[in-house]
């Protein structure tokens, strides 16, 4: 049913108390002034606007789920999230083949994990065998990393060699993230399920000491840590000595607690809500999340848009000005091609995504698709309707579809909202049992593309062969060299959007609201938290 003005008004006004605030810069500093030398101890209270899913960081996925994960894990690599340049973290060095099938890790000496156990080559090779074990279901982002695995040889105590039986040039930069970070052999031993109660074993700079599903989750200070990412800001054992996550889904009642002193950094800080932290002198950090924005992944094996020519029209139907401005404020961003602004290898689109409705209406005119007597176009009987299937991931996403849907419906176009649960969400995208899906994925390389559209990855436009698509996504999993590689992902994000399996509407991005007294909460590469650095003063 089409909204009126007001009535999306209202609905712009409700979502105020309910969306997250996206920032245009990047700040990762703890708090306004100068603090001092960081000083250990203290536990710091986060309030998370939505429960974790599960503890172990091989199947997080939400944002809020891998706040929490990524603390217990290391992984072989880290990110730098200024230069985007892989460095060490468990690996002090590594070897790629020529091929790019072939990565040969050298282990740092005298790493443990929290349960006692050394880290060796055998934990990499249970780690991946035991994600592969896992499945797509499960851990999505994770397998689609390990595409093609063929198996991880322990060469020696300290140096593992993964092989791939196709090359896969994006694997380095994915043992960077939580998903691949190295867990020990009683956590890999176990079933999925078990997997997401709390019990998972790393050698990460905190611990669990307690899980309480969709409420809460404690952490402890690994004491005896010394091996650090070569990008945290310091080295040695964590600062903080705990961390409590508890979940709070209201927006103004996380400001509250945190403006009066009962949390001491929050999740999606609200513009509004500046003013009120500021004022007690905390302040919100943000930055732009890297990956594939906010968008309509187009199922051309439904309804109309079997059409490419109606999959193509949406792309200039949509005003994402508009969006940004009316539903979430002049911090966020709009999306400007088929990667956000943030990846490595992004592709300003912003030519082909500008605001011309009439350039769509001319282009539906051509393709059949004629105005009937409700407004709505019509081919052959068919009208040219379809539905988005959508859930609440990001608070802001039913009062931007909403205004989508005005925005479609004055080009002759019908959009349907069907909102549905997380677990209803899961189970339409595996089943591809939606006309179009909307949603977005992060991560601070190019390669997730791939993930998204590949036959061969998730493929959530349910699309045949498309030969020059398949080459690029292929050539670029070939690729070492960074320059080149860039040119066939540039490729790809072009026919993504030639071939109209995308309708990119906003950038995603993390806003953090921290009391005074918290310094360095840090943003890693893909825009998540790492409280290695954090610290409180005058505790």
């Amino acid at each position: 049913m089409i909204r009126s003005r007001h009535r999306l008004a209202a609905a712009v006004g409700a979502l105020a108390a309910v969306a997250t605030v996206v920032g245009c810069g990047s700040d990762s500093g703890g708090s306004g002034g100068q603090a001092g030398p960081p000083q250990p101890g203290g536990t710091l209270r986060y309030g998370l606007s939505q429960a974790p899913t599960c503890s172990d960081p091989a199947q997080a996925a939400s944002n809020q789920t891998i706040y929490v994960a990524r603390q217990i894990v290391d992984s072989l690599t880290d990110q730098d999230p200024e230069t985007g340049a892989i460095t060490p973290w468990l690996a002090k060095s590594w070897q790629v083949s020529p091929d790019a099938k072939v990565f040969t890790f050298e282990l740092a000496d005298g790493v443990t994990f929290s349960d006692g156990t050394a880290l060796t080559a055998d934990s990499v090779r249970d780690t991946f065998d035991a994600t592969v074990k896992l499945g797509g279901a499960k851990a999505a982002l994770a397998v689609s990393y390990l595409t093609n695995y063929v198996g991880t040889t322990a060469v020696d105590k300290l140096t593992a060699r993964v092989e791939f039986s196709q090359p896969n040039a994006q694997f380095l930069q994915a043992t960077s993230t939580p998903q691949l970070g190295i867990l020990a052999q009683s956590t890999n031993a176990e079933p999925a399920e078990a997997r997401c109660a709390g019990d998972n074993i790393g050698s990460g700079p905190f611990t669990y000491t307690s899980w309480k599903q969709d409420s809460s989750a404690t952490l402890a200070k690994r004491v005896g840590y010394t091996w650090g990412s070569a990008v945290f800001g310091h080295q040695g054992e964590a600062y903080l000595d705990k961390i409590e996550f508890t979940v709070v889904p209201e927006s103004g009642v996380r400001t509250g607690s945190l403006a009066s002193g009962q949390l001491d950094a929050i999740s999606d800080a609200l513009p509004q809500d500046a003013p009120q932290i500021e004022a007690t002198g905390g302040r919100v950090l943000s930055t732009s999340n890297p990956g594939t924005p906010f968008g309509f992944q187009l199922n051309v094996t439904r309804g109309p848009l079997r059409d490419q020519a109606v999959r193509q029209a949406l792309l200039p139907a949509l005003d994402r000005k508009q969006l940004v401005d009316t539903v979430l404020g002049p911090q966020f961003k709009y999306a400007t091609g088929s990667l956000a602004s943030a990846t490595p290898a992004y592709l300003d689109q912003s030519a082909r995504l500008a605001y011309d409705p009439a350039k769509a209406e001319a282009a539906l005119d051509q393709a059949g698709w004629l105005p009937g007597a409700d407004g709505i176009r019509t081919k052959n009987g068919e009208r040219l309707s379809f539905s988005v299937t959508f859930s609440q991931v990001f608070a802001g996403n039913q009062a931007i579809l909403e205004l989508t849907q005005q925005q479609l419906r004055q080009i002759g176009v019908d959009l349907k909202l069907d909102l549905v649960s997380g677990p209803e969400s899961t189970a339409k995208m595996n089943t591809k049992d939606y006309d179009s899906f909307y949603g977005n994925s992060t991560r601070a390389d190019g390669d997730i593309l791939r993930t998204s559209f590949a036959l061969t990855g998730r493929n959530l436009s349910a699309r045949g062969p498309i030969p020059a698509l398949d080459e690029a996504l292929d050539k670029q999993l070939a690729t070492n060299d960074p320059a080149a590689r860039a040119e066939l992902l540039a490729t790809v994000q072009k026919l993504v959007l030639d071939n109209g399996l995308y309708l990119p509407t906003i950038e995603l991005s993390q806003a953090i609201g921290v009391a005074g007294h918290t310094q360095d909460v840090k943003f890693e590469a893909s825009a998540r938290l790492q409280f290695f650095d954090t610290w409180l003063s005058g505790h």
